[in-house]
């Protein structure tokens, strides 16, 4: 007798067997939560490299590709050299190449700046606070003098922060004491310092064999895309992920190209109105103005606070400098920004203050940075889940179409609000209540005919005296 497989059983037994799976690991997930965690941060250490290589090779694409189209392949057009397989292996290694250069020279732009103009500045800075505090106090005190009730409250403040202010010199000092204990923390920050050095190396040069090679690793990708899914779920995982490519690579070039421009117009800007450490003051504003939204704020307020403190005896310089930020980010919001980055997340502003406030607080600086372009794409998947849904019911998926509806019946058709009764006044104004009872009172002096007693009377026939003469032969 041949033995005959019942596929019933069959996916009993294969659900049976993913239920005793998954309660497996949900227990060793609930009970062995250290060693989950331990394992994740061991394989997060091995694998920091490769994913900075591969962090470092999508942020240079853009570059790359820029080298390769702008640039080499019309000047090898030019040179009247045939495609083939080894032009295109030369173009991407010079672009390769000119992109590392670049990049480099970038890096080496911003170092030479940090250490031939920032670092003298907050040497300045820290070499001549003792006269800002000096010359702080002087305004103070003369701000003071004609004013003893601004004085009793000002006075107490200043004595609390001098008092925290001493305790904090005093704990540093005992810090400072404890030598062991600064060595080991010096050295531990040398050795994370050596580890970051060691991963970004590593992965600059991953990054150079994945732009070498990208073009294979992506149809490898798509090949195993395909094999995995059907053929509509790979199409629209496909166009999802160059949805998120087009938003993330738009988004964050954009705003970096946006903030040098910010940058370089602040730096023109406070060197016309000789502002005290112009390069300080225009770094922490281009670099601040990566943040959405709250960026210009986290870089105008130290930069204004440290201008009036330097010099404090001319506050008319803050409020240039202020009105000038002002002006220069509403140029920034208004008239560069859209034409840089134009709508690549598709956002609202109030959900972009909502991303930047809930990533920032979740990631904190990097989540302020890459939190719009995240939510922007999970808001995407969220509108394109309920469009979906929404053309399975024969529904519009426009949401101004649901303005004014009451309700949907059971045809699909949208039934119009019905608009509310007005309200009865119970109370009537003192003008329509003294007109009200006037006619009250005209109405009450008419007849029945209509016409007023006055004439009625005149018009009324004379009444019938009584015969006097009968009245006295019956008496």
């Amino acid at each position: 007798m041949k033995f005959k497989i019942n596929s019933k059983y069959v996916k009993w037994g294969i659900t049976a067997f993913f239920v005793i799976a998954a309660a497996i690991c949900f227990y060793y997930v609930v009970f062995h939560m250290t060693d989950i965690v331990r394992n994740v941060k061991s394989l997060s250490r091995v694998t920091t490299p490769i994913i900075c290589g591969l962090i470092i090779a999508y942020l240079m694409t853009p570059i790359l590709n820029s080298f390769e189209k702008g640039l080499l392949n019309p000047l090898f057009d030019k040179m009247k050299i045939k495609p083939s397989v080894k032009r295109e292996k030369i173009i991407r290694a010079l672009s390769i190449l000119l992109t590392v250069v670049l990049v480099f020279f970038i890096l080496y732009a911003i170092i030479a700046m940090l250490i031939s103009q920032i670092v003298p500045s907050i040497r300045a800075i820290i070499s001549n606070f003792d006269t800002y505090v000096d010359n702080v106090s002087a305004w103070l005190d003369k701000l003071l003098e004609n004013n003893p009730d601004l004085k009793n409250y000002i006075v107490p403040q200043v004595s609390k922060a001098s008092t925290e202010l001493e305790k904090w010199l005093e704990d540093t000092a005992t810090l400072l004491a404890k030598s062991s204990e600064i060595l080991k923390t010096v050295s531990l920050s040398i050795i994370s310092f050596v580890k970051a050095t060691w991963n970004f190396i590593i992965g600059f040069i991953i990054s150079i064999y994945v732009l070498a090679s990208k073009e294979t690793f992506s149809d490898q990708s798509k090949k195993m895309l395909y094999a995995l899914f059907q053929t509509d779920a790979a199409n629209s995982i496909l166009k999802s992920f160059r949805f998120i490519h087009r938003t993330f690579i738009g988004f964050i070039s954009g705003k970096v190209l946006d903030s040098i421009i910010i940058g370089l117009l602040c730096f023109i800007g406070t060197t016309i109105m000789n502002t005290p450490y112009a390069i300080l003051v225009s770094v922490i504003v281009g670099v601040t103005n990566v943040i959405p939204f709250f960026g210009p704020y986290l870089g105008a307020i130290p930069s204004a606070l440290l201008i009036l403190i330097v010099d404090i005896t001319h506050p008319l310089n803050c409020v240039y400098f202020v009105l000038f930020i002002f002006l220069l980010q509403q140029f920034d919001g208004n008239i560069l920004g859209p034409k840089i980055l134009g709508d690549s997340t598709g956002l609202s502003g109030f959900w972009v203050i909502f991303s930047i406030t809930l990533f920032g607080g979740l990631f904190g600086i990097p989540g302020m940075i890459v939190g719009v372009p995240i939510f922007a794409i999970i808001y995407a998947a969220i509108r394109k889940i309920i469009n979906h849904n929404l053309e399975k019911k024969k529904l519009p998926t426009d949401s101004a179409s649901y303005n004014d509806m009451e309700c949907v019946d059971k045809d699909g058709n949208f039934l119009p609000r019905v608009p509310a009764e007005p309200k009865i006044k119970k109370h009537k104004n003192t003008y329509a209540l003294i007109k009200e009872k006037l006619t009250e009172k005209k109405d009450t002096e008419l007849t029945e005919t209509g016409k007023p007693k006055a004439i009625e009377k005149e018009k009324a026939p004379a009444e019938e005296k009584p015969d006097e003469s009968v009245n006295e032969d019956e008496k």
